[in-house]
């Protein structure tokens, strides 16, 4: 077996624990990943055929880099593999199986901003402002019940009458699964909530669904939340060959319904189940192990696990106190251009923030010293451009998707108004004069042609069509000035990201390319080659990605860990956050680094547009002062730590 190589025993153990439920604790840069890949190629190479084998993960990142590591292992030799994010996993149950529960074949996904969009205009339609309740709240709220298993209709039976706030909710969300029924779309929870309700109330697709996959991996096993741990069980329930793979010192998604005791209790609802624990660093210097490992052991909450690393000690972990978070940002940029000179290269290294305002001086300060960086959280799919396109791909599936079509119908404009879109979409066609028939009739010709073009061209041809017959290509490039020749590159981009799933000819691979488009996190766009730099993001999203170089800005009590501050509300950052977590948040943050880990913060922060006196975050009194060095270049000696 020399694709055992490599591999020591404890995760050989793992790789060759073929049946039964297997829980594996895999602390951070311990390998998980190899061993999950090299597992389910031994898997194929003991004789299950690939088509019984099943790995989930939770982005499409991770997944993809999954799916590469089994082919190049497998070769040419065979299949690989349904390898997937949990919602993939859901998109392809109700693609299979979803007919009997009232799910169209070709289903669109709404994404968060469809869904926010789709709520504010019900918050509208009962006259309540945003400023009494914003609609990201709102739909945290319905995604929160959503993802512990609660309808609407159960929602509002127990909340109706109680407070306003949960009237509010249970109203708008009644309204929104409307507005998604008349879409024919589904929104992201729904993708893991009626796959569930698929398999528990019909017993043959439940069958049918355990003998398609008897073996069955879960990475990331910390941040399922209640919905999904019931999926993988309902799926696993008939051969229990579970192999589940996480962290619960990694669990930071408690906001968005993660439930870290999935992991902790895993052995109580598996008596039978193997525990192996991965121990061993691959990743970080020794002083970086050292320092995570007496971060994290304060918090009781937790499976024992101590890192260790066979690496050099390594450079110290650096502390730099600003005078100000302008000051930080500068002090940032010059390290980083100081460390560019010595040859690191700009996407070797990250600068991590606990919330999104910290971001603001922190661009700014790296466009002054012209440091090149990307921001995650502007994500490829939801430019305007970009969407614009998509919703003609939809209409050319499904012609009666309403918001699609009001979109497509002004982009580019051609005489379209709001009024005429309205008759036409109301059944009112017989009022509109001759001159508005026409171009009503010209633009359902061109839906008419693209459908019929689907049913044979690639995704990525598809695209090439939809741009050039709904205009796009002519309004952008013919006709356009020079930022509209940018929004054009990124509609050429689309294409790009097509080609991914030509291997699927017709509506299915143009269905799959669409999925893809609506399931896009933020980790995606460090796939794209253009606008490479530094990357700027909150260390939620930094989850599972590493760096030669992690600077993590705002040690201050109150931001890290975070305890409200008067912030304006936003995922990731409420207030009803544990200590635990964010001790847990801060982990990650430590343990994205290879090489060098720098620790910043500001002794004055601007807060609401006042000034805020800071003092150093409690954890910095949980590291060793021997892992730590000072930088005083900003003339500003610290803090006893």
């Amino acid at each position: 077996m020399t694709y055992l190589g490599g591999l020591h025993d404890t995760q050989k153990r793992a790789v060759l624990a073929t049946d039964g439920p297997i829980l594996v604790l895999a602390g951070a840069g311990s390998g998980k990943t190899r061993v999950l890949t090299t597992r389910v190629y031994h898997l194929i190479r003991e004789g299950v055929p690939a088509e019984e084998i099943l790995a989930v993960t939770f982005t499409n990142k991770a997944a993809r880099e999954m799916r590469d590591r089994v082919r190049a292992m497998l070769g040419n030799d065979g299949p690989v593999p349904f390898i997937a994010t949990f919602h993939g996993l859901g998109r392809e149950l109700l693609e299979s199986y979803g007919k009997v529960i009232g799910v169209p074949r070709y289903f669109s996904i709404y994404d968060r901003d469809d869904s926010e969009k789709a709520v504010a205009v019900a918050l509208k339609a009962l006259d309540i402002g945003t400023k009494e309740l914003s609609p990201r709240a709102v739909l945290g709220r319905i995604s929160r019940h959503k993802g512990e298993g609660v309808r609407a209709s159960e929602f509002a039976e127990i909340h109706g009458h109680s407070s306003f706030g949960n009237r509010v909710v249970a109203e708008v969300w009644q309204r929104y699964e409307k507005a998604l029924q008349a879409e024919k779309a589904l929104d992201f929870d729904d993708l893991i909530a009626l796959p569930v309700r698929l398999l528990e109330e019909h017993d043959d697709i439940h069958a049918r669904a355990q003998s398609r996959w008897r073996y069955i991996h879960i990475d990331e096993y910390q941040d399922t939340n209640e919905l999904q741990e019931r999926l993988a069980g309902l799926l696993a329930e008939k051969h229990r060959n579970l192999f589940v793979v996480g962290d619960g010192d990694q669990s930071i998604y408690g906001w968005r319904g993660a439930k870290m005791e999935n992991i902790l209790n895993f052995e109580k609802k598996y008596p039978e189940a193997q525990t192996i624990i991965l121990e061993r660093n691959y990743r970080s210097t020794k002083n970086l192990v050292d320092a995570a490992n007496a971060v994290i052991e304060k918090n009781k909450n937790r499976k024992e696990k101590y890192s260790t690393t066979e690496k050099a000690p390594g450079e110290p972990i650096v502390v730099y106190i600003a005078h100000s978070a302008e000051d930080e940002a500068r002090w940032i940029a010059h390290r980083i251009k100081s460390q560019m000179s010595e040859g690191q290269k700009p996407e070797e290294i990250a600068v991590l923030f606990r919330t999104n305002f910290q971001s603001r001086a922190l661009e700014e300060g790296l466009l002054r010293a012209g440091v090149p960086y990307r921001l995650l959280g502007t994500r490829f799919f939801a430019r305007r451009e970009v969407k614009d396109a998509l919703a003609w791909m939809r209409l050319a599936l499904d012609s009666s998707r309403e918001a699609d079509k009001m979109r497509a119908a002004s982009s580019p404009p051609r005489g379209l108004g709001k009024v005429t879109l309205g008759k036409l979409v109301a059944g009112r066609r017989g009022e509109l004069r001759t001159g508005e028939l026409a171009k009503v009739e010209a633009f359902e010709r061109i839906i008419s042609e693209l459908a019929g073009a689907a049913e044979t061209l690639i995704p990525s041809a598809f695209v090439k069509l939809v741009v050039e017959k709904s205009g796009m290509r002519r309004a952008l490039v013919d006709e356009g000035n020079a930022d509209d020749r940018e929004r054009f590159e990124n509609i050429e981009e689309l294409a790009s990201v097509a080609v991914r799933h030509d291997h699927i000819p017709g509506k299915e691979g143009i269905a799959a390319f669409l999925a893809e488009a609506a399931l896009a996190s933020d980790q995606d766009e460090l796939d794209r080659p253009q606008g490479g730099g530094v990357t700027l993001m909150t260390v939620h999203a930094a989850k599972g990605l590493e760096f030669n170089t992690v600077f993590v800005s705002g040690m201050e009590e109150g931001l890290f860990p975070h305890q409200g501050m008067g912030l304006p509300a936003q995922a990731g950052s409420g207030d009803d956050r544990d200590e635990e977590e964010e001790r847990r948040l801060f982990y990650v943050a430590m343990t994205r680094a290879k090489e060098r880990l720098i620790l910043t913060l500001a002794r004055v922060r601007k807060i609401y547009g006042s000034d805020s006196i800071t003092a150093p975050s409690s954890f910095l009194a949980d590291i060793n002062s021997s892992l730590l060095a000072f930088d005083e270049s900003g003339g500003d000696r610290i803090i006893e730590v």
